[in-house]
């Protein structure tokens, strides 16, 4: 009788235990706009597998790409509402909305070190602090990033200098892409990513602004023929947490999501995209793609053209109250 009742309160502390344990394991909804196999699925899949080793099992996430959740202009608010606990942010899918931001989307702006994404990445996640957290309200930035400098990639044309791409017409990613398109006398034209080679193939577009790495993505090896260098500018992205989804968590998860994001975090990822980016140059070198440089006197033409659309930009956001020429010079020093 005595063992019986030991073991039935044996038992019962197993299933305590047991419901303890249930009850502090935390699963993460994140949500992504993006393919399955981007990079950024790739990153935030081995992030979650590390979460998950070092909180024995007890932190992970549960990944929604290729759009589940919502579309790319809806990302940052299915975070900010907590309909999603973390998303990925392209900036530029929202114009007007991240104005700071957008800064280190500017034409020819990166890090004096250097324009890959290395580099690009880990110092706005260093910057971010400061400057951006508060174009991010109702989340916490767990890292940027910045893709590798898109560039202009023609049918036909060779783009000796910069006036040859005069009454082109060129795909554009975004409102920077679009204004650099039209301060250099060619058409910006508003073609879904997808759309690319046969509007290219059709003779309906000329180019295309893509980084090497999307050129491999979308196989446009057989109908690019040219692409120009150095890339003209990037796109900004962000990985934001809901800040109530965040506080939430016990001491010790909160802990290890800080401990494993942040500008490493931004650094590795921007690693990735550069080592892609490498890849996708190959891709266009064994595809017959002739990769023009610009000279040192068109580069220093390019500065002259986007110069007043940085300045403008830069003092807008000044003019807003926010220390745009403060968050430039750091992004770029």
């Amino acid at each position: 009788m005595k063992h019986a009742f030991i073991c039935k309160v044996g038992i019962a502390l197993a299933v305590g235990v047991a419901s303890i344990a249930s009850a502090s394991a935390e699963t993460l909804k994140v949500s992504t706009f993006l393919p399955p196999k981007h990079a950024f699925n790739r990153m935030l899949t081995q992030w979650g597998e590390e979460l998950a080793e070092k909180s024995g099992g007890e932190l992970t996430i549960n990944l929604f790409p290729a759009g589940q959740l919502g579309p790319a202009p809806r990302q940052y608010d299915l975070a900010a509402s907590g309909a999603a606990d973390i998303s990925v942010v392209l900036h530029a899918a929202t114009p007007g909305r991240f104005p700071m931001t957008g800064l280190a989307a500017m034409p020819l702006s990166y890090p004096s070190e250097g324009s890959n994404s290395a580099v690009s990445s880990k110092r706005l996640t260093e910057l971010a602090p400061e400057y951006l957290a508060a174009e991010h309200p109702g989340t916490k930035i767990l890292w940027m990033a910045v893709t590798p400098p898109l560039k202009i990639n023609l049918a036909d044309k060779k783009p000796a200098t910069l006036d040859d791409l005069k009454g082109l017409r060129i795909r554009y990613a975004g409102k920077v892409f679009q204004q650099m398109i039209e301060s250099l006398g060619a058409s910006p034209m508003p073609v879904p990513p997808g759309e690319v080679s046969e509007a290219m193939a059709k003779g309906v577009i000329d180019g295309a602004t893509f980084p090497f790495e999307a050129v491999m993505a979308f196989d446009l090896g057989q109908v690019v023929k040219y692409s120009l260098e150095p890339g003209m500018a990037s796109a900004t992205f962000a990985v934001v947490m809901n800040e109530n989804s965040f506080n939430a968590l016990p001491e010790k998860f909160q802990k290890l999501i800080m401990e494993t994001t942040g500008p490493a975090r931004a650094a590795a990822f921007g690693a990735m995209w550069d080592e892609g980016e490498a890849k996708g140059r190959q891709y266009a070198v064994d595809h017959g793609i002739d990769i023009v440089t610009l000279d040192d006197g068109q580069v220093k033409k390019l500065t002259e053209i986007v110069t007043p659309m940085i300045d403008a930009s830069i003092n807008a956001v000044d003019e807003s109250g926010k220390p745009g020429r403060a968050f430039y010079d750091a992004y770029t020093k």
